[in-house]
């Protein structure tokens, strides 16, 4: 009975112990191969949202442009009207989970954490919807950055 009791001991230890959750894996290869992003890119769209306020940088009459490189590593230059252009960088890739494919980028003032987007793609047009806390403005120019999301749509230039 001793016996019985000390192995129900271990199993139960065992599984306290064991991971339920999924590893994240991360990929260039997803449903494209994050190669096709190298080149450069112009904005159409540039928006960042939070609440009721809502700025489109593009729409405004400023520009936004992104240099891909076939690593995934970007560069983009925001250059609003109101203020001066400044520049965001990082690391696109696939977050794989449960079978699925996320767009994802890892920006590089917070290394390790990165956000996914939705996204559509067809060769020369990338859209980028991200939901709450994906993205970041300055919605009063105070040189506060603001947690916001984030919808971009680039085009190859």
């Amino acid at each position: 009975m001793k016996k019985l009791i000390y192995i129900f001991l271990v199993l139960l230890v065992s599984l306290a112990c064991s991971s339920d959750e999924d590893e994240d894996v991360i990929t260039k290869d997803g449903p494209f191969n994050i190669s096709e992003l190298a080149g450069s890119w112009d904005a159409t769209k540039a928006q960042f949202s939070v609440n009721t306020t809502s700025v489109d940088v593009v729409e405004d009459g400023g520009t936004v442009t992104m240099t891909v490189q076939s690593s995934g590593r970007f560069t983009a230059t925001l250059d609003p009207v109101d203020r001066a252009p400044y520049t965001v960088s990082g690391e696109m890739f696939w977050e794989q989970w449960q079978g699925s494919f996320y767009f994802a980028i890892e920006w590089d003032d917070e290394p390790g954490d990165w956000d996914t987007y939705g996204h559509t793609y067809d060769g020369s047009k990338l859209s980028l919807n991200g939901g709450a806390d994906t993205g970041a403005y300055d919605f009063d120019n105070d040189g506060d950055m603001e947690a916001c999301s984030l919808h971009f749509i680039l085009v190859r230039s």
